[in-house]
């Protein structure tokens, strides 16, 4: 019987800013926060607003999850498969 597989997702990358800003984390519950908000953006890439002003297409987007106070600031690759972190606000 084949696997149904679920929809692809994205490889999550951080620039070297988002990265220090994971490292300083040291609460579960914000890295189980931010872990969620990295899985919405992995699945749909999208799922952020264009930030204004910024380029059209695939340009800088903002996610922002109310419920779980996380603010992402990524861009992601042209054919959406890689995500670039560059800020992270928990």
């Amino acid at each position: 019987m084949a696997r149904q597989q679920g929809p692809r997702r994205a490889r999550i990358a951080f620039s070297d800013a988002a990265a220090k800003q994971v490292e300083a984390i040291v609460s579960e519950a914000e890295l189980h926060a931010l872990d969620r908000a990295l899985v919405v953006v992995s699945v749909d890439p999208a799922a952020g607003d264009p930030i204004p002003g910024g380029p059209a297409g695939r340009g800088l987007r903002e996610y922002t999850d109310t419920v779980e106070r996380v603010r992402l600031l990524y861009w992601t690759s042209a054919l959406g498969t890689i995500v670039v972190v560059a800020y992270i606000e928990v």
